[in-house]
């Protein structure tokens, strides 16, 4: 067996990007060198190309009975489970290491398992993963008549980013101040007023409901109002590279919906969607661009109708399921739907005012790199929890992880030996 210590670097490195982030916490504690290794720049944005999703588990948010509490839980199913509903086993609890000072906090939106949230000016980002989160420095623009955040991944820098657009006035009119667009970069660490405001669409407002807007292919989106001669709904983008606004048309003579109806943007195998709510039939239809920026390629997917009252499509999952929340007496009920065989699968019940999240989990290490936020007296309790998870541990268990690192290590030595054999013999044959 080849020792470790003659383990060459290139190797090491690539062995650790295949380890699931579980297992890296802990294996910050077999050296300072690794340590140093795995909260790197380097390494944390070499391996957000390979974020560890797991399709089989959900992560859900939802807001607790108790004042100023949201909770959140990871779910698991396996493919091969037939069960109409998921068992008590499968589902585990997610604690956030921070309270609302006022009521709850609003979800800005997630990108790759990692949560923006915000009250006024006070901004948090936080990875549930690694449980880890900072609070961002307070925003330079004030907003004179609304502000509208969002978050998402700029792919091209391997940067994570929020947006504040801050309305100075009403925008339905010719002529009206643009909006001021800030910017907030994670790798930067600061704020920064960019001119994205400069290409802002004249007549063009947000949507009244609030909404989440959905980031994909390194732009944000959001369903607003065009105020000009169409009188219609659009698609809002803000683009997170060249920080620039474009609009994009909803399907040309096909969109048909009540005037009571309510249209969300969001994100369906990749590509961008629509989920419209009608509440008159209680119904859902799913649109979907199948070429991003073609007008024509807009193609209703498929349409949702449960025959229930209080119910919501909250997102997708694997396999085209769709996730549906239904409020009822004390709490509410959490199904995935597959609108192909039209079955419902109960995912759990939870003793909520409300959920506004549900997503496929996904783990990552970014956060790692930065210090730890300060967090109040109250919350000190949940902080320590927090640490647990770090490389404060007892001497007598540094052998034991030592120990599964290196067997780690060279189970994936083996692996690549068998296979670089297995390229061998073919060539030679």
């Amino acid at each position: 067996m080849m020792d470790l210590v003659y383990l060459p670097y290139d190797v090491l490195v690539e062995i650790l990007h295949r380890l699931p982030v579980k297992s890296l916490i802990r294996f910050r504690c077999v050296s300072k060198s690794w340590n140093s290794l795995i909260t790197s720049p380097a390494f944390i944005n070499a391996d957000l190309t390979r974020s560890h999703s797991d399709s089989n588990k959900l992560i859900v948010r939802y807001l607790d009975v108790a004042p100023h509490v949201e909770r959140y839980k990871l779910i698991h199913e396996d493919d091969n489970d037939n069960n109409v509903s998921t068992s008590s086993e499968q589902i585990q609890d997610l604690k956030l290491p921070l309270r609302s000072s006022r009521s709850y906090f609003q979800l800005v939106g997630s990108a790759n398992g990692l949560f923006c949230l915000y009250e006024g000016n006070r901004f948090i980002l936080w990875n549930p993963c690694i449980r880890k989160f900072i609070t961002l420095p307070n925003p330079s623009v004030t907003a004179e008549f609304s502000c509208y955040p969002a978050f998402g991944f700029d792919s091209r820098t391997n940067d994570y980013k929020v947006v504040r657009i801050a309305y100075r006035s009403f925008t339905g009119f010719e002529g009206a101040k643009p909006p001021l667009v800030e910017v907030y970069s994670v790798s930067e660490g600061s704020w920064r007023v960019t001119s994205g405001g400069d290409s802002y669409p004249p007549k063009i407002t947000m949507s009244d409901w609030p909404q989440q807007a959905a980031s994909l292919n390194g732009a944000v989106y959001f369903v607003a109002n065009d105020w000009g001669d169409a009188r219609n709904l659009i698609v809002l983008s803000f683009d997170l590279g060249d920080e620039v606004f474009r609009l994009i048309s909803l399907p040309n003579g096909k969109f048909r919906l009540h005037a009571d109806a309510r249209v969300f943007t969001s994100e369906f195998k990749g590509l961008l969607s629509l989920i419209c709510y009608e509440s008159w039939r209680y119904s859902y239809c799913i649109w979907v661009m199948k070429e991003y920026g073609i007008v024509d390629s807009w193609t209703k997917q498929f349409n949702i109708d449960l025959n229930m009252e209080d119910w919501k499509v909250l997102g997708f999952w694997k396999n085209d399921l769709v996730l549906v929340q239904k409020i009822q007496s004390g709490g509410l009920m959490l199904f995935s739907y597959d609108h192909v065989t039209l079955q419902l699968k109960n995912l759990g019940f939870c003793k909520s005012t409300g959920c506004s999240y549900a997503d496929k989990y996904v783990e990552n290490l970014v956060l790692l790199d930065k210090p730890n936020d300060v967090v109040s007296k109250e919350e000190s309790e949940q902080e320590e929890e927090v640490q647990s998870v770090g490389c404060h541990i007892c001497p007598r268990w540094c052998s034991v992880i030592v120990f599964s690192a290196k067997s780690a290590l060279r189970q994936k030595i083996t692996t690549i030996r068998r296979r670089t054999e297995g390229c061998r013999r073919v060539m030679w044959q």
